[in-house]
């Protein structure tokens, strides 16, 4: 039996469902964390009318589908990006699990992906990234590479202290053009990876933020003084070193040898 539950071909389907679940659970989190409400009481309810949400017609991206996007009780349209979060985290668990198999690291990365695509699309709506998603995640970053993750508590500390303490400096050579919540946001991800993905995250984020920049400026006619937030681009940039950072460090590294 436990050959099986640990079976690739069984985790990774698994994972995507229970990933699709918690995307659930994260669309109540983006909507009602913002805006200082419980994310556990009441439940889901249409934010029109105010119906709840029975449970059949909450079941991940299934109900969205049948239900063309609305609300049973008053017809009113339910946003595209109910499923979308879904989907993407149900994909992101899948990945992780075909990524690492059964490794006690998973849950954990799992936990990570999640708090990192909720703060990314709450930064994109609200420009805000919550003191709820991140203090937290520090703290359970720190526990975890104590416990479960290959990056010792040394490491963890010294990636949570380099991120928090490199972009607070940002901050203030930038006088306001780095938000705190990036700053305790890049010391979570440091936290859980290390003070060598806080380095590589901060390269990817601030690339691919860049061309992003770019094209908003030609494509868009979007002013240099346009305000993108920092957020997703981190968020983004630290899923990819959760899946791929050690490789990519360690090519980085082998440069330099003959």
């Amino acid at each position: 039996m436990y050959d099986v539950l640990f079976d690739t071909r069984f985790l990774v389907p698994a994972a995507a469902v229970l990933g699709a679940v918690v995307g659930s659970f994260l669309n109540v989190v983006i909507w009602r964390l913002p805006r200082g409400e419980s994310v556990v009481r009441p439940g889901s309810r249409c934010t029109a009318c105010g119906a709840a949400v029975r449970w059949h017609d909450n079941v991940p991206i299934v109900s969205y589908l049948l239900l063309r996007g609305r609300c049973r009780a008053c017809g009113a349209g339910f946003s595209a990006e109910y499923p979308v979060v879904e989907a993407a985290n149900a994909g992101l668990y899948a990945l992780l699990a075909w990524r690492f198999g059964p490794v006690a690291a998973l849950p954990v990365y799992m936990v990570l992906t999640s708090a990192l695509l909720a703060a990314a699309v709450i930064d994109l709506h609200h420009r805000i990234l919550p003191d709820r998603i991140t203090l937290p995640g520090i703290a359970l970053g720190l526990i975890a590479s104590a416990t479960l993750l290959p990056a010792t508590v040394v490491d963890a500390l010294a990636g949570a202290a380099l991120g928090g303490g490199l972009y607070f400096l940002i901050a203030v050579a930038s006088r306001g053009g780095m938000g705190g919540g990036d700053i305790k946001l890049i010391a979570m991800i440091g936290a859980f990876l290390g003070w060598q993905a806080v380095l590589l995250t901060t390269f990817l984020a601030t690339v691919v933020g860049g061309l992003v920049g770019v094209v908003l400026m030609f494509a868009f006619r979007k002013g240099r003084k346009y305000a993108v937030p920092f957020g997703p681009f981190l968020a983004a940039a630290a899923i990819v070193c959760v899946l791929w950072g050690q490789p990519i460090i360690a090519w980085y590294l082998g440069l330099g040898k003959p």
